[in-house]
């Protein structure tokens, strides 16, 4: 889409109209604050970066405050290495928690002493039924749940358990303490939820001080009232889970946010499940977590897409209230051109090099052409190149036998080198396999700067480079991860694989232009009639760059859109 293309209108947020009401009402005196609360058990996908510019991004609109709070209730599963990944993404993204960075294991003896609270409320039990046996005593959606036999324990029973679940007495899966509620409730959710569970593991803030924990949903309302939260936004699956949000809190009359849910970010081509992205990387099936052709932000970032693009694709998806719509991958690409069109450099690369060769240029002579680095910014200032007799050239930019409007070069065809000459193909040399590896060309002195003043039309400018300065680079080129359609119909994540599309990734070894050779990791530029890419930020080396396609030139979605 060109800058001079009318942007379609942004989607409406149905929670932006609910904070504007609340402020007009002055419901929490004016203030607004939210949070973004992760679990420590993988990294962060583009779906949490949804709810990532959602969270902050309503704080920062309005005035108010956002914290970082991490959901670490799940030693078994968590690591350092995600809780720093989260935190470098949420701050590559534009976000700042300030001093407001918490985990849900600062409020461990908080938790607990709630929990001995409803304890002696009579609204809590510690159950013996084992996991299978509670599961098929919750019933169904046609079924009521049946009442454990161990829901009738006195307070001084379900004290006293309590209390030594938290010694350390019982090994794991032994005792649970679950809400009393209702077995009969229509909510599946609040038929005696679990409260806390015996789990003798490392914690990696705790060490080994507990053996017990609480389970999200307890731990969630909780956290959010300790904090001040007035805003709780979580996604749709969390919906039935409201009622026990809101249980929690007016049992215990405590401070007391309002929970909303939004409709969770679905995509094409992309699997945005954790335990499935987790059986991606434990298998070897991609190259980490950060892997270019994986949906998570440290990928995308390595990738080469910008913060400033993913923002943007959050804000034009919008917020809605429910719904299960497949938002186009191609929007997302979209964002990410018109980003890179206004600030990433035009520079020269041949990915796949064919070697052409002047016959009537002179052996030693060296020219020099100016390049700008964008051909509508001036001020991002130009460069010199060199050109020889040897040159490579896209070994795509030449067919034997052309159709008859191939404008590129063929024998007996005339092109414009980019800034430099006309040339006209007059042979062809082939290797042993009969390969084409080198073209002997002529060229015009005339047209020096790569203009004709006799009139002659030349419909086809080609990208070069010259053979004695190129610098060696590695190119990689990525597809989707996943075939057409296959992402959307896996539930199993053992069959995953067997959707993996094999070309998802290709590596052409090429050249680059001379002052490219030190090129730093994480630089974007656009190599002329080839795409977008990013120097790789784990690869790239002083002399060796390795450059990751962020994405091609042609933009289907913005044409779509102007058709629309």
């Amino acid at each position: 889409m060109s800058s001079e293309t009318e942007k379609p209108a942004m989607p409406s947020n149905f929670i932006k109209a609910i904070i504007e009401e609340d402020m007009r009402t002055d419901k929490w005196g004016g203030r607004v604050h939210t949070r973004f609360p992760p679990e420590p058990n993988g990294y962060l996908h583009i779906g949490h970066a949804k709810s990532i510019c959602l969270n902050f991004g309503l704080a920062r609109e309005y005035g108010g405050q956002c914290n970082l709070r991490f959901d670490d209730t799940n030693p078994t599963k968590e690591d350092v290495e995600y809780v720093d990944s989260i935190k470098a993404d949420v701050h590559w993204l534009g976000f700042d928690w300030e001093d407001r960075c918490f985990y849900a294991s600062d409020y461990f003896e908080r938790l607990f002493e709630c929990a001995v609270r409803l304890i002696k409320l009579g609204k809590a039990y510690v159950d013996s039924l084992s996991a299978d046996e509670i599961r098929e005593h919750r019933g169904t959606l046609t079924r009521p749940g049946t009442e454990s036999p161990y829901r009738n324990r006195t307070a001084e029973e379900n004290l006293d358990l309590f209390m030594r679940m938290r010694a350390g007495e019982f090994p794991d899966g032994a005792h649970v303490l679950r809400a009393k509620i209702d077995m009969t409730h229509p909510n599946i959710v609040m038929r005696d939820p679990t409260l806390y569970r015996i789990r003798h593991a490392h914690h990696h803030r705790t060490g080994d001080q507990w053996c017990i924990y609480p389970m999200y949903d307890f731990t969630h309302c909780l956290s959010d009232s300790f904090e001040g939260v007035t805003h709780s936004l979580c996604t749709l699956e969390f919906e039935n889970n409201r009622e026990l949000y809101d249980w929690v809190l007016d049992t215990l009359e405590m401070y007391h946010p309002r929970q909303y849910e939004f409709a969770r970010l679905n995509m094409t081509h992309v699997v945005l499940s954790k335990r499935k992205l987790i059986k991606l990387v434990s298998e070897g099936a991609v190259d980490g977590w950060d892997d270019p052709r994986m949906p998570t932000i440290s990928g995308f970032r390595r990738r080469g897409y910008t913060p400033e693009a993913i923002r943007d694709f959050c804000e034009r998806i919008g917020v809605a209230r429910s719904g299960n719509s497949v938002v186009d991958y191609g929007l997302l690409e979209h964002c990410l051109r018109e980003d890179l069109n206004d600030c990433a450099p035009r520079v020269m690369g041949v990915l796949r090099p064919l070697k052409l060769t002047i016959v009537n240029y002179p052996d030693d002579k060296v020219d020099e052409f100016e390049f700008p680095f964008h051909p509508e910014k001036p001020e991002m200032g130009s460069r010199k190149l060199p050109f020889t007799k040897e040159l490579w050239i896209e070994r795509t930019d030449f067919m034997e036998n052309a159709p008859k409007k191939w404008f590129r070069l063929a024998p007996g065809q005339e092109v414009r080198l980019r800034y430099a000459y006309y040339v006209r193909c007059v042979d062809v040399v082939r290797d042993a396999s009969g390969e084409v590896v080198e073209l002997k060309c002529e060229y015009d002195p005339a047209t020096k700067g790569g203009w004709s003043n006799d009139g002659r039309k030349v419909k086809g400018t080609l990208h070069w480079l010259s053979a004695r300065h190129a610098v060696p680079a590695e190119f990689r080129l990525f597809d989707h991860l996943f075939r057409e359609g296959g992402p959307a119909d896996v539930t199993d994540p053992d069959s995953l694989a067997a959707s993996l599309n094999p070309d998802s990734m290709e590596v052409l070894k090429g050249f680059v232009e001379p002052g490219l050779a030190d090129t730093e990791p994480g630089w974007h530029c656009q190599f002329e009639r080839t795409g977008y890419f990013c120097a790789d930020a784990r690869l790239t080396q002083p002399g060796a760059p390795v450059f990751n396609r962020t994405t091609g030139l042609r933009d289907t979605f913005a044409k779509e859109l102007q058709k629309g």
